[in-house]
């Protein structure tokens, strides 16, 4: 059944692939980005080209991220899938970023899924359905070396998404946490945040080569005839999508867990009893289990 999905970040990377991935699947799909008539106005046109709408939205603005809903609300009448995709990367010397650059990051990853899920979840809760699915990362759920940053938004954001998957059940509205390994994107280039106070980077001598190491085993695991292939991320939408309602899981990991898989099913078990004890086991989505 074709369904209205508005997705964010749709200029490179996971977001521009789910965009054409989710339009072969015949969905109408609302493919938002910043600077559509600007430096994004290939891509832009690109998608255009595949009959896919595309929406000018920059998710650090309350004002943009109104206009568009409003906008794809217009157009279509109304809205299916939010999948929330914007996100902005950071690698580097946990010391070495300025609390300003960790407002800015925390801004796109966490508080730009806020406004979106705010400006939507009106309408999917007024139509008695509707899905949201947010792009976090099995770096939501382990932690790595010189990727705490990063980590910290995507920790965030897990439990953003299971907070509001318990919320707004009750209206028939169901929420989605896709947690993709590493994959080669525009996320590890033109979305990275490189800490910038070099400074304290220079204070710290030898670590900063286990940093280059790091960087550099990423670099040839993401490259090269065995790389992962990102496109597992626009088939895993599609098929979450696609999934009867009520049968959505709380969490899909896409790609290598790194023991995200273990964690999650281990949070499923400490979430269920934490709310049983508190007399909130009737919130729990019907499709939940401890073992999910």
């Amino acid at each position: 059944m074709s369904k209205v999905i508005l997705i964010t970040g749709a200029s490179a990377g996971f977001g521009f692939d789910a965009a054409e991935t989710l339009a072969k699947a015949g969905h109408r799909v609302f493919a938002s980005m910043r600077d559509v008539a600007g430096r994004n106005q290939e891509k832009a046109a690109a998608l255009q080209a595949n009959k896919i709408d595309v929406v000018e939205l920059d998710v650090t603005t309350d004002a943009s991220v109104n206009a568009a809903v409003a906008q794809v609300l217009k157009a279509a009448g109304r809205i299916d899938v939010l999948i929330n995709n914007a996100g902005a990367g950071a690698t580097g010397i946990s010391e070495a970023y300025t609390s300003e650059q960790v407002t800015r990051l925390f801004d796109v990853n966490v508080v730009g899924v806020q406004r979106t899920s705010r400006a939507v979840l009106p309408t999917l809760r007024k139509q008695g359905e509707g899905l949201i699915i947010n792009i976090g990362s099995v770096l939501g759920r382990t932690t790595l070396p010189f990727l705490g940053i990063y980590g910290a938004t995507k920790f965030a954001l897990d439990s953003i998404t299971q907070s509001y998957r318990y919320e707004v059940a009750p209206f028939g509205v169901e929420v989605s946490l896709l947690q993709p390994s590493a994959y080669p994107t525009d996320i590890y280039t033109k979305g990275q945040m490189e800490p910038e106070d070099s400074d304290r980077i220079g204070t710290y001598g030898e670590v900063a080569t286990i940093l280059d190491n790091m960087r550099a085993g990423f670099a040839q695991m993401l490259s090269g005839p065995n790389a992962p292939d990102s496109h597992e991320v626009a088939e895993a939408l599609v098929k979450l999508v696609a999934e009867p309602k009520g049968q959505r899981p709380a969490r899909v990991i896409v790609g290598t867990a790194f023991g995200a898989d273990v964690l999650n099913a281990t949070a499923a078990q400490v979430q269920a009893q934490a709310l049983g004890a508190l007399g909130l086991g009737g919130i729990i989505p019907a499709f939940d289990t401890p073992n999910a």
